[in-house]
């Protein structure tokens, strides 16, 4: 059997989708993700037993205005899918109708409460992020120092965080009398509720995060930069890191919608403002627009920031452009 019979021509690599490709598919899932949110919360609406009219109305006194207003905003005269469409129209433009326990529109309500939950969750997601990269910088490859984070971190990730808040309130509020125990008058009344929201996330994110910068420190390029007379701070902070990222900003996504969700409950904890006070108010109030509103926000928020992490992936691992150029190349 000669050579040339016995040839396979090498398979032709398929090509991969160009980085612009990948933004614009995650951007068009996002989309997907909110539209499904909001078919979501107006299907809930027709599925919940009881009058529709009754259930936008919640535990208001029905008058027959009222329920003629409720009728006319929610189009409840029309076809279902004409209702839909005019949903999501009104949904597009920002309309969530009217709370007609408060009296008040929907959506400058959210808007209103919108500011303090960002601001709580922002800075837990901040103190999240640098308390992972401080522990699991200091920490990986030190036997002692696996020990004592591993036990920090498996108490603070098993801890509820209304529960580590009330034990902050008891300590620096009330003992120590170096916080505010409620309100949000100041920078320095958002920090005990950050601690309480952000550190358990934190704690999760670091054990990844040190796991790979474990792996990324046994790499061969690390014994070149140590040849090259690199320090082992630089190594770690400058370049390491930089390769051990990518799982914690994948757990990044989770970690915002923890947030979230944790903030419902922490702002309960030291009376705050925001997006969790009105929710529990709505619920316990039966007011359905305000809970559906929260809802499609809350949607909103964690698709766009979890959008923006995908995107970072880009930024963080030259890889993944790269396959994307290949690709363009190789078709």
């Amino acid at each position: 059997m000669s050579a040339e019979s016995t040839f396979i021509p090498p398979q032709r690599p398929k090509s991969a989708p160009s980085w612009h490709g990948r933004v614009v598919r995650r951007l068009l899932s996002g989309a997907l993700v909110l539209w499904a949110a909001v078919t979501l919360s107006f299907i809930s609406v027709y599925l919940a037993p009881g009058d529709i009219v009754s259930l936008l109305m919640g535990e208001q006194v029905q008058t027959p205005a009222i329920e003629a207003a409720i009728r006319a905003e929610w189009g409840l005269d029309q076809p279902l899918y004409l209702q839909y469409l005019h949903y999501l129209w009104r949904v597009l433009h920002g309309d969530f109708g009217r709370s007609y326990m408060l009296n008040t529109d929907v959506s400058s309500l959210v808007l209103s409460q919108l500011w303090p939950t960002l601001k709580l969750t922002g800075l837990a997601l901040v103190i999240s992020l640098v308390f992972a990269v401080v522990m699991a910088v200091v920490t990986a490859h030190r036997r002692w120092g696996q020990r004592i984070a591993g036990g920090i971190e498996l108490v603070l990730a098993s801890t509820p965080s209304f529960w580590l808040g009330i034990v902050l309130l008891f300590i620096f509020s009330f003992t120590l009398r170096w916080f505010p125990v409620a309100g949000d008058r100041s920078f320095s009344s958002l920090v005990l509720p950050a601690l309480s929201l952000g550190l358990a996330q934190g704690a999760v994110v670091s054990q990844v995060l040190r796991r790979g910068l474990e792996d990324a420190l046994d790499e061969p390029f690390v014994l070149t930069l140590r040849a090259w007379g690199l320090g082992n701070r630089v190594i770690r902070l400058r370049h390491a890191l930089r390769h051990a990222a990518l799982p914690a900003v994948t757990l990044t996504g989770w970690l915002i919608g923890g947030l979230l969700s944790g903030a419902v409950i922490t702002e309960q904890v030291f009376g705050r403002p925001g997006l969790g006070k009105i929710t529990v108010d709505a619920v316990l109030g039966k007011d359905l627009p305000v809970v559906l509103a929260v809802a499609i926000f809350s949607a909103l928020v964690y698709v766009v920031l979890s959008t923006l992490v995908d995107i970072l992936y880009l930024f963080i691992d030259p890889r993944l452009r790269d396959n994307g150029q290949n690709g363009e190349e190789n078709a």
